[in-house]
């Protein structure tokens, strides 16, 4: 019999993870996406809930991106457009 190890995420805990270190990225990905969502409805209040959710883990996905682009590249918000859709 073989034993396994696997992490799981304290945010997401159906998603098992073979690397703690893969699961901690994972973690903290929906960390900032959950802080991003709260800034993005306080912002623009007619913002549904899964809408703000669904921008909130994309920006949290695509964060080098946005952070380029925050510091006068925004040239970068290409890689997104030429991205293919998830």
């Amino acid at each position: 019999m073989a034993v396994e190890v696997v992490y799981r995420s304290s945010r997401d805990l159906e998603r098992l993870f073979m690397d703690k270190a893969e699961a901690d990225r994972h973690d903290k990905m929906l960390e900032l996406a959950e802080l991003l969502t709260d800034v993005l409805q306080k912002a623009v209040p007619s913002l549904s809930e899964t809408q703000g959710e669904e921008l909130g883990i994309f920006m949290a996905k695509n964060r080098e991106i946005f952070a380029k682009a925050f510091k006068n590249q925004p040239d970068a918000l290409g890689e997104l457009n030429n991205a293919a859709p998830e």
